[in-house]
Order: structure tokens, then C-alpha cells, then sequence
């Protein structure tokens, strides 16, 4: 039986080894790390305050820019300390620790997006039954449901991965820790545990897209027998925020995972894995404020009462 240097920490890829160029990475990254922050931070706060955002949307809304919060704080803060620091180790825990959460929180994110669509289903196309549909009760059970099932897949996908040793080289061509740069430095391949995770976990999210699907095409039909042009057109911007956050979530997980592993990581790599990682998070807080009246409403309202936001 060979020899094998079992691996206990790992090197992330930095995106530049010119100095002035770290300096500009982790200057651009918490620029944008604290525009995330600050604007999900915003929403949890206005949607807690405003009495007249207590409603179904909103409560899913803030537990969506809570998921976003704590997704983009696994990744960015290491990634700024390593353009600050030139230090790129990560210990085995830290980069499962990170595996986990980061799973975590994006298939919470795409459990939630599918409840919120059900949610959208029910106010248009079941308008007599909405209050009963999505009682409190019902949202808590929907929003436990979405946290729950994204804590299985990032324990179920930890635990697969990390159950093997890594015995080749140590260097990771990403800038986190992201599970098919790991499967290459495993001594077992294939990693039959984590085929069969992925597998599920990639028909249960097919699953969620398929509902999302058919949920809007039942609000489109709905929509479009409306009578009244106002009616027609409340109803689609009601829709529309929710719409978008899709739209960009599915689009940037599509763009990161359609690309194959390269063996020699590249800075197209990078760009490519921080499109899925800093955009969604970044961005839907600007989807929901901007395209919602009622959220800009809150915040003015908010703003004229003096509260010390941030």
C-alpha cells in the first residue's frame, strides 16, 4: 500500500500575487461586503419595524436577507484577510466548517425562494383563502422546513466529503472551500458518499425549480385573466421583485456549476465562483428596495422617524 502525506490543512488561491493588487482586491470586497451587510441589514430592520410589513412576504423576505447575511459572511471576511494578511492556510475543520454553511445557506436560500413562490401562488391565484393558507403558523412551519432542510444538505455534504482522507497536494484552485476542489485532493475516488449526496440534493433542487415553474405559470394564467389592466399590472410588480431574485440566484448557480473543474485553476475561475458568491447576496436587497413600493415607504418612513440605522 503507498505512502500517502495525510493532508490537515489547506491552501486557498489568492487573486493576485502583486501586492498592489491584494490591496485592491480586499478594498473592492469589503466595499462590497459592506454594501451586503448594510442592505440586509436594512430590510431585517425596516420589515421588523414597520407594523404593516407583519405580513407572509415580508417575514419569508427577512428570513431570505438574514440567509444572504450569513452566506456572504463565510466567504468574503476570509477572503479579505487573506489579501491582507498573505496567508492563504485554512485548517481541515475551518474549511469543513465553511463547506457546511455555505451549503447550508444556499439550499436554504433555494428552499425559501420556493415557499416564497407559493406564497405569491396563493395571494393571486387563491386570494379568498390567503389568511388561512399562510397563517402564522403555516409561515413558521415553512421558514423551519427551508432552514432545516438546508442544515441536512450542508451536514449531509460535510459529512461525505471530509469522511475521507486528502493525501495529494494541498492546494485548493478556489478562493473557499468548495466541494469539487476537494473531491480532487481525496485519496478515495470517486467518493461514492458524496456521488449519491449530490445526486439527491441535486433532484431535490430540480424539485424546487420545477415548482417555482409551475407555480408562476398558474400566477401568468391568473394574471392574464384579470379584467382590470390596473389589477393585471399590481399583481405582475407584486411578483416581479420576487421574480428577479430568482431570476439572479438560478443564473449566477447555473454560470458557476456549468463550468467544468479546470486542473489548473485560472482567474476566470475566481470571477466565476465570486459571481455566485457576492452577487445574490449583494443584489437582492437592492431588488426588494428599489422595485417595491411598500419596502420604499417603510424606509422613508423609517428614515422621517429618526431611527439610527446603521
Amino acid at each position: 500500500m503507498a505512502n500517502h502525506t495525510v493532508i490537515t490543512n489547506f491552501l486557498l488561491m489568492s487573486f493576485s500575487d502583486v501586492w498592489e493588487l491584494q490591496i485592491l482586491h480586499a478594498v473592492l470586497f469589503s466595499l462590497i461586503y459592506l454594501a451586503a451587510l448594510m442592505g440586509n441589514l436594512l430590510i431585517i430592520l425596516v420589515t421588523t419595524i414597520d407594523q404593516h410589513l407583519h405580513t407572509a412576504m415580508y417575514f419569508f423576505l427577512r428570513h431570505l436577507s438574514f440567509i444572504d447575511l450569513c452566506y456572504i459572511s463565510v466567504t468574503v471576511p476570509k477572503s479579505i484577510l487573506i489579501s491582507l494578511t498573505h496567508s492563504n492556510s485554512i485548517s481541515i475543520h475551518e474549511c469543513a466548517t465553511q463547506v457546511c454553511f455555505v451549503l447550508l445557506f444556499v439550499c436554504a436560500e433555494l428552499a425559501l425562494l420556493t415557499v416564497m413562490s407559493y406564497d405569491r401562488y396563493a395571494a393571486i391565484c387563491c386570494p379568498l383563502h390567503y389568511e388561512t393558507l399562510m397563517s402564522r403558523g403555516a409561515c413558521v412551519q415553512m421558514a423551519s422546513a427551508s432552514w432545516v432542510s438546508g442544515s441536512l444538505a450542508g451536514i449531509m455534504h460535510t459529512v461525505s466529503t471530509f469522511s475521507v482522507p486528502f493525501c495529494k497536494a494541498n492546494e485548493l484552485g478556489q478562493f473557499f472551500c468548495e466541494i469539487p476542489h476537494l473531491l480532487k485532493l481525496s485519496c478515495s475516488q470517486p467518493n461514492f458518499a458524496e456521488i449519491g449526496t449530490t445526486v439527491t440534493t441535486t433532484i431535490l433542487g430540480l424539485g424546487c425549480f420545477i415548482y417555482i415553474v409551475i407555480s408562476y405559470v398558474y400566477i401568468f394564467s391568473t394574471v392574464l385573466r384579470m379584467p382590470s389592466t390596473k389589477g393585471r399590472s399590481k399583481a405582475f410588480f407584486t411578483c416581479l421583485p420576487h421574480l428577479m431574485v430568482i431570476m439572479v440566484f438560478f443564473t449566477t448557480a447555473f454560470v458557476a456549476h456549468v463550468k467544468p473543474t479546470s486542473d489548473t485553476p485560472s482567474v476566470l475561475d475566481l470571477l466565476v465562483s465570486v459571481f455566485y458568491v457576492v452577487v445574490p447576496p449583494t443584489l437582492n436587497p437592492v431588488i426588494y428596495s428599489f422595485r417595491n413600493k411598500d419596502m420604499k415607504a417603510a424606509l422613508a418612513k423609517l428614515m422621517k422617524q429618526g431611527y439610527p440605522c446603521f
